[in-house]
């Protein structure tokens, strides 16, 4: 399988258990890996045979702009099913949701967790 990523998507959204962390936007890293078979994309040069990245990013950027989980396990799976939702095509998915500075002496503190469409 190919993988088509997503790389170092930085939004805000308001994330976290702490009483600031439910008023404040704070940054949120995102990172996506996403397997797929691109070689009918390829051939046919046509985005009607690919995974629209582009819908995929706008669709998470809704999702966390919008979105006021607790915790960052429940962000970086509903960032998932986004994902495996947005495309038949999507076999795997991996993401990465991280707080950064949320940590003192951190630089960041994340999730990552990898699916496929099998475990649903």
């Amino acid at each position: 399988m190919d993988q088509i990523v997503i790389r170092d998507l930085l939004l805000r959204g308001i994330v976290g258990i702490n009483p600031e962390e439910r008023t404040r936007p704070q940054d949120i890293l995102v990172n996506v890996t996403m397997w797929a078979d691109t070689r009918p994309a390829a051939a046919s040069d046509d985005i009607e045979d690919a995974v629209n990245y582009r819908t995929i990013t706008k669709a998470i950027i809704a999702h966390i702009e919008g979105g006021e989980p607790m915790l960052v396990e429940r962000l970086v799976s509903e960032v998932a099913d986004i994902c495996l939702d947005a495309d038949p095509r999507v076999e795997e998915v991996e993401v990465a949701v991280e707080k950064p500075g949320a940590l003192r002496f951190a630089r960041s503190v994340g999730v990552v967790i990898h699916r496929s469409r099998g475990e649903r």
